[in-house]
């Protein structure tokens, strides 16, 4: 059983999505979630583009990792610029991040036109950039750019290009089809001709999916040779995507006898698909292969009466397998020990109490359909679930909140500088507390007002920090009655966790996820 590498660049390709924006504490997560389920490479940008790149690759220099290894992503050295003396390579090396992952160009074209450089020249910075980081001691995986096209213009130059990467160096070539246009028989047959020209190196391929063939080039280019796989959780990226990660793995795993993750992670897929679309603020479409909740959905009558008797015939693995359910047979059994696990793993044995798991499964099915998503949401299932044990206490009580948002213009119609006051009546134990607050929108308001009231019978909020806010409307089509979700992040000096809040009125939705977050916050401090 071949071992296949899995090379995750959803922090930089799948931030480059239409619409995607991570903050900090979202990229952070994402690398502990990926690092828990197996993958070995995680790309996290380019190390000293933007202030949030360059925070990223500070905090990981302390974040501890069990599995996964951090990769800087950057290019070849500029033409008529010694390695040693470009400033791209010298922020690669600076980042702490043991791989480092350079792109350049393998496409005479390219090389001519968008580098207006010498096809010689071209090859010297392949080669000076993969020896200079060798050097530094750093393992080094060069991403040959637009190489499917280069190959068929020029196979001669694009294997040269792969050529100097390899005797330079490079632990990985991996093979880019940079504008999706190749289809699997041409990536095969360019990927063995790599293989066999370069004897003993590893090859890994990076797909993009614009003529929807990214899965399938992938799965073809591993059926040639190449052994490290790259791309992006649920297919996220520029344009139309790049190559579903996830849906690989499953393929290989399931389909093709190798090993990613193994069979017990890949129990976690479903999961992991959930919970970077959530964190990504996205919907999970629900036709994504494996993972979406149509994947093992049955409609039609004849599949439903034949899916008991013979699931092979309409599910072409078993759901369980990569963490999702058959949806007319649903398995109380695995949805149980499903919930069960994930308690134990918020220090919570639920599995003491048999006979509440079915209730709290029930609550948390009938809530999801509601509009809740506990993926994210890992503080707010705490609360819920030592609710149904008997085992949560509230540290404190509501007993009103006001929320007024001001702003006085005279230059126009259009407000700016807008600030909003909370007022907040709680109650701790026999006590009664008013506080206000101020901020720069109602969530900021209300936070501060909390914490403030708060603070004077459980100082250690001052701890706790809200990171995230984020928001999306769940049935957009009725307007302005739509369900709201809110999903806020939190962090004290231990870690971050998530609480989620859903209503019809945006505030009390961000209210009850707020409340959520100190509850939980103080659970974990034993409070």
């Amino acid at each position: 059983m071949a071992k296949i590498l899995t090379y995750d660049s959803t922090l930089r390709d799948g931030e480059q999505c239409e619409g995607i924006t991570l903050s900090l504490e979202d990229k952070l997560r994402i690398v502990e979630r990926l690092d828990a389920f197996g993958i070995d490479a995680v790309e996290g940008g380019f190390p000293a583009s933007n202030p949030k790149d360059i925070a990223f690759f500070e905090r990981m220099r302390t974040m501890p990792l069990t599995h996964a290894r951090l990769a800087a992503f950057g290019s070849t050295c500029k033409k008529g610029v010694a390695a040693e003396d470009d400033r791209g390579l010298a922020d690669l090396v600076a980042c702490g991040a043991p791989i480092v992952t350079i792109v350049g160009k393998t496409w005479d074209a390219q090389v001519t036109r968008a580098l207006q450089t010498t096809l010689d020249e071209n090859l010297r910075m392949i080669r000076d950039s993969v020896a200079y980081l060798k050097s530094q001691g750093l393992e080094v995986v060069f991403d040959a750019e637009h190489f499917f096209d280069g190959y068929a213009a020029n196979a001669d130059y694009a294997l040269a290009c792969v050529r100097e990467a390899s005797q330079a160096g490079a632990d990985s070539i991996d093979l880019c089809e940079t504008n999706g246009g190749a289809l699997p028989h041409q990536v095969e047959a360019a990927v063995a001709a790599v293989v066999e020209a370069l004897p003993g190196q590893q090859v890994g391929i990076h797909c993009h999916n614009d003529s929807g063939c990214a899965v399938a080039n992938t799965l073809a280019a591993v059926h040639a040779g190449a052994r490290q796989v790259q791309g992006t959780v649920n297919g996220i990226g520029e344009r139309v995507g790049n190559a579903d990660l996830l849906t690989i793995i499953a393929d290989l795993e399931l389909k093709m006898g190798c090993v990613c993750v193994g069979a017990d992670r890949l129990r976690q897929l479903t999961g992991v698909s959930q919970f970077v679309a959530e964190t990504c603020n996205m919907a999970l479409p629900a036709h994504q292969p494996y993972t979406g909740a149509a994947a093992f959905a049955h409609k039609g009558g004849l599949h439903a009466s034949a899916i008991a008797r013979f699931p092979e015939a309409y599910e072409h693995t078993c759901p369980a397998s990569v963490g999702n359910t058959t949806r007319m047979l649903v398995s109380e059994l695995a949805g149980k020990a499903s919930l069960v696990a994930k308690a134990a793993s918020l220090g919570i044995d639920l599995g003491a109490y048999p006979d509440k798991v079915q209730v709290a499964l029930d609550d948390v099915k009938a809530r999801e359909a509601q509009g809740y998503s506990y993926e994210v949401a890992d503080g707010s299932l705490a609360v819920l679930l030592q609710g149904h044990l008997g085992a949560f206490r509230p540290h404190f009580t509501l007993e009103s909140f006001r929320v007024i948002v001001d702003d006085h213009e005279d230059t126009g119609a259009r407000a700016k500088d807008a600030m909003s006051e909370a007022t907040i009546k709680i109650h701790v134990g026999n006590e009664r507390f008013v506080a206000t607050g101020e901020g720069a929108g109602p969530v900021g308001a209300l936070d501060s007002a909390l914490r403030m009231a708060l603070a004077r019978f459980y100082p250690e909020v001052a701890d706790i920090e809200l990171v995230d806010y984020k928001v999306r409307i769940l049935d957009e089509n009725v307007g302005t009655d739509a369900i709201t979700r809110v999903v806020i992040t939190t962090r004290d000096k231990q870690g971050s966790w998530g609480t989620i809040g859903v209503s019809e009125n945006i505030i009390e939705a961000s209210w009850n996820a707020l409340v959520d977050s100190i509850e939980y916050g103080l659970i974990r401090m034993g409070k």
